[in-house]
């Protein structure tokens, strides 16, 4: 094993490190902690461990006292926690002058090594080195974490693209003016639309539409047997498989287990209801899709309220589709309410005394809410009306001043009963700074 580490260690240091896009959101590196990017597989946490790299060699550290580990390299197959020793032993004889040094440690999949907690808390405490670790599952942020660092990790979740890093990965200005002038708009509204589509997973962007949609239903099956089949023993995988092409193909739609339960009944599926609760939490796990509860302070309201649940990226909700169309209203919503998460705002939705309801409200830490509801178009009267009413309730109920209403392309304001509501094209909502 040691001469693996040596070719692996070594391979790093004579190749050329990737220059990926540029991804915004921020890894903290404090000193005494020890980061965690967590994430969906695909969304690009080994390319932002690359790009944390290039900014560490562009700020003067060499790259001999940089050392990256991917652990889903095939050749460290069989690996056990008495071999993660050896990392750091051949990374220091190799290079003896990094003792003296502080060195930086990224190590890429490491939950595929059992028993790697003990081994990261030992590093913290016995080795002048910054550790950032990766990882396909929330349980790098949760109970493997918690157990064994103990209030010594910082977690950073990483989405696919955003709107901003999708055109900047494809070669267009990312900025945006107060007033852009027509021909900036149109564009921008393009590519809108594009990504509305696409999504954001790296590897799909300009990929012909026939092959995105294979890549996103393989990334889902890898997830599936990976992250949810293999680590939690399932052995049920029909009700699985049937509850992620209900959640993926209705992005933004209301979902309650036990009318979910009641339909797998109806088909002759077998699966109890608290095995679809674990399931659920499974998938949230490996951020195939996020749900939110209603706004209450009543946790028996929460509960049983029907949740809201969106996947991780709206390729994925094209990619499994019930039928040859897809609601763009829908798409939309998930695109705002992805955008809120990257965001670290606390999402809830509303749900008025008189039953309207509002997409998102939504607060960061104790701060006040901003009431925000999307819709494809308020062009029609009834629609306008519809929507603007659940926004007058909730700001009246919630004491808001102003509400939000972000559409495909329209932009005003509107004086309402409680307050103004701005409307707001998706393509400046999603590029306004925070």
């Amino acid at each position: 094993m040691n001469n693996i580490f040596e070719q692996i260690i070594g391979d790093f240091q004579e190749r050329a490190l990737a220059q990926p896009t540029r991804r915004d959101v921020p890894i903290p590196m404090l000193p005494g902690k020890v980061d965690t990017l967590i994430g969906m597989r695909r969304t690009g946490k080994s390319w932002r461990i690359y790009q944390a790299m290039n900014e560490l060699l562009g700020a003067g550290s060499a790259k001999e006292s940089v050392l990256y580990i991917n652990f889903d390299d095939e050749r460290l197959y069989p690996l056990t926690t008495r071999d993660l020793q050896r990392i750091p032993e051949t990374f220091f004889r190799l290079y003896p002058e990094n003792k003296r040094r502080r060195c930086h440690f990224f190590f890429d999949e490491i939950q595929n090594v059992t028993g790697w907690e003990r081994f990261v808390r030992r590093l913290l405490d016995t080795e002048n080195a910054q550790i950032t670790l990766t990882g396909s599952s929330a349980r790098l942020l949760s109970r493997e974490i918690a157990t064994t660092l103990r209030g010594r990790s910082l977690a950073t979740e990483i989405f696919p693209f955003s709107f901003r890093e999708a055109l900047r990965h494809r070669g267009d200005d990312d900025t945006i003016v107060k007033r852009p002038g027509s021909a900036r708009r149109a564009l921008l509204a393009n590519r809108l639309r594009s990504y509305l589509e696409t999504g954001g997973f790296p590897e799909v962007q300009g990929v012909d539409a026939a092959y995105r949609l294979r890549i996103l239903q393989e990334y889902v099956d890898v997830v599936i047997l990976r992250d949810v089949v293999e680590r939690h023993g399932i052995g049920n995988l029909a009700p699985l498989r049937y509850l992620i092409r209900h959640l993926l193909g209705s992005p933004a739609c209301a979902f309650s287990i036990n009318r979910f339960h009641n339909d797998l009944q109806s088909q002759g599926i077998a699966c109890g209801k608290n095995s679809l609760h674990d399931y659920l939490a499974h998938l949230e796990d490996a951020y195939l899709v996020q749900s939110i509860h209603v706004d209450s302070r009543s946790v028996r309201q929460r509960q049983v309220n029907p949740r809201k649940v969106y996947p991780i990226d709206t390729g994925l909700a094209l990619a499994f589709r019930h039928g040859p169309g897809m609601d763009r209203g829908r798409l939309l919503e998930t695109l705002v309410f992805l955008d809120l998460r990257r965001r670290g705002m606390d999402i809830s939705y509303f749900r008025s005394e008189r039953g309207y309801e509002v997409d998102f409200l939504a607060r960061r830490g104790l701060g006040k809410a901003v009431a925000i509801q999307v819709a494809e178009t308020i062009a029609d009267p009834n629609t306008r009306q519809r929507e603007l009413r659940a926004l007058e309730a909730a700001m009246a109920e919630r004491r808001l001043s102003s509400g939000i209403l972000v559409t495909l392309d329209e932009e005003g304001q509107i004086d309402a009963a409680s307050g103004r509501v701005e409307v707001v094209p998706a393509w400046r909502w999603l590029l306004r700074a925070d």
